[in-house]
């Protein structure tokens, strides 16, 4: 036995709150795409939300969930453009059912865009838990405080980490193994902005790899396949690797 000056008193985590985040992360996507089961499940949802509020120590649960569920609707609007990116890009996609059902990538976005909603409403650690819940299940590592754009396409999924900081302009595709990171993982670099900026219309093939805060992707540019980029890219270019990167101005 342990004398009495010699015993450590640890501090207590709810750890099972992480199995509560994810059926509640479960419900409320199925509610946003299924009537039917808002209207079975969406009290009960809403409950469960609160209580995990009430479990991080978080008030104003009430408050926060009129406005988290005033979003649902822009929400699933963004999700249906998402979805139509998906089905019109994706050559092996048979239907708009298939991506809401069977892709692992417009999940992983589902998840980003309800716990980025609520990290914008400045709710501590319940985004980031979302957000691993969804990279568990999908192998995409999305943080809530990314800003994603319109019409978002992620094919694949597996392995696809964007940092927190990232910017993601509309009409955006990447695909497997992609990494938007940041170049220094220094913690007096908090505040900063650590990760790139990937303007509208950019295509970034798998494994690619993009560092910087300062690094910008211009429009319309073509990322090759396991590129590591460092500096900004113009408009309109097309990075490849070889021997060494080398980048091209499309024609006009």
């Amino acid at each position: 036995m342990k004398r009495a000056e010699e015993i450590v008193v640890l501090k207590n985590y709810s750890m099972c709150l992480r199995d509560a985040v994810e059926i509640f992360t479960k419900e409320i996507i199925n509610n946003l795409f299924d009537a039917n089961h808002l209207a079975e499940k969406g009290a009960q949802t809403k409950n469960k939300f609160l209580k995990i509020l009430e479990r991080l120590s978080i008030e104003n649960g009430e408050d926060i969930w009129r406005s988290f569920n005033d979003s649902f609707y822009g929400i699933r609007q963004k999700l249906d453009l998402d979805a139509i990116a998906a089905e019109k890009n994706d050559p092996a996609s048979k239907s708009l059912e298939e991506i809401y059902l069977a892709y692992p990538g417009f999940y992983a976005i589902a998840v980003h865009r309800l716990s980025h909603k609520l990290l914008k409403l400045e709710v501590p650690v319940l985004p980031r838990m979302m957000s691993e819940f969804a990279h568990s299940s999908t192998g995409t590592d999305i943080h809530p405080g990314a800003e994603i754009g319109d019409s978002f396409f992620i094919d694949h999924a597996t392995g696809i980490v964007i940092g927190e900081t990232t910017v993601i302009k509309d009409n955006v595709q990447i695909f497997q193994g992609v990494t938007l990171g940041g170049i220094q993982v220094k913690k007096s670099l908090a505040s900063t902005k650590r990760h790139p900026t990937i303007e509208s219309g950019v295509v970034i093939y798998a494994n690619a790899t993009i560092l910087g805060g300062d690094v910008v992707i211009g429009e319309n540019s073509v990322i090759g396949a396991n590129v590591c980029i460092t500096d900004s890219v113009p408009s309109n270019s097309i990075v490849t690797v070889q021997s060494e990167n080398n980048i091209f101005q499309k024609r006009n």
